[in-house]
């Protein structure tokens, strides 16, 4: 599989396209006080076409002083796809540095003008075991033809429980419901006008939540979330900076609050 994921990455960078090398540098948990804090990384990917196939590729990198160059590498990523009959149809390895002689699989199919796709999510080591199976399938409603409603049955196969996600969309709402033999959720969002949206969140097991995002400008936004009796969760996000802050409501000590701030800069 190494080999596998090692072939397409040198197939898209030998093609066509490559982006330049992407760093993103977060400071986690509000640790401003020294380098320590932060984890900063570099992405790099590139795609070509061999043959009917789309070839993509990437890889992610630490990007801190070392000695230990073998700890450097993150992640390295391959992915072929390719139109067969009206399908579009993928296959994506990645290999973590964590677990490298494991590689996560995702195999796609989707036919758009059906609409409907599939995905099936495996680990490929000594053998190949499936983990995750599902499909959706969209069908137009109403007489105006402006509502779409889906149908996402999911299988967890490692433990062999599954649920069902139905989504509903008109206009500026789009209603999501998640049922599974224990639990059912229920999410309703509106988009207020062209600045608001609003999304509460209700579930059998006694989650409420509601969710606000507002745009404050270009590519600036700040999504709030409160979950009752839980947390309050912030993301500021502001062209390549994104700020994330959770604060609990069980407690008043600063120490329980947990910070990210990420910045991305294209070479």
């Amino acid at each position: 599989m190494k080999i596998y994921i090692a072939l397409v990455t040198a197939a898209a960078i030998q093609s066509s396209s490559a982006t330049k090398p992407q760093l993103t540098v977060e400071v986690h948990n509000g640790n401003f006080a020294d380098i320590e804090g932060l984890d900063p990384k570099i992405t790099w990917e590139a795609s070509g076409e061999s043959g009917d196939f789309d070839l993509e590729g990437g890889v992610e990198v630490a990007a801190r002083p070392t000695s230990d160059l073998a700890s450097l590498p993150r992640s390295i990523w391959g992915k072929a796809s390719r139109e067969w009959k009206g399908w579009g149809v993928s296959a994506r390895a990645e290999l973590e540095s964590d677990k490298p002689s494991q590689a996560q699989i995702e195999l796609e199919a989707e036919h758009e003008e059906d609409d409907i796709s599939m995905k099936i999510t495996a680990s490929a080591g000594k053998e190949l075991a499936v983990a995750k199976v599902e499909g959706i399938k969209g069908f137009d409603a109403g007489d105006d033809g402006n509502s779409h409603i889906t149908i996402n049955p999911r299988w967890d196969v490692d433990r062999e429980d599954g649920d069902v996600i139905l989504g509903w969309e008109n206009d500026k709402t789009y209603v999501e419901v998640i049922a599974n033999r224990d639990d059912q959720s229920l999410r309703v969002s509106r988009q207020i006008d062209e600045k608001n949206r609003v999304a509460p969140f209700f579930a059998t097991n006694g989650t409420l939540a509601v969710e606000w995002e507002r745009e404050i400008g270009e590519d600036n936004t700040i999504t709030t979330t409160v979950i009752a009796d839980e947390s309050v969760e912030i993301e500021w996000k502001d062209h390549e900076w994104t700020a994330n802050v959770e604060v609990p409501l069980d407690g008043t000590g600063i120490d329980n609050v947990s910070m990210k701030v990420k910045r991305e800069v294209k070479f």
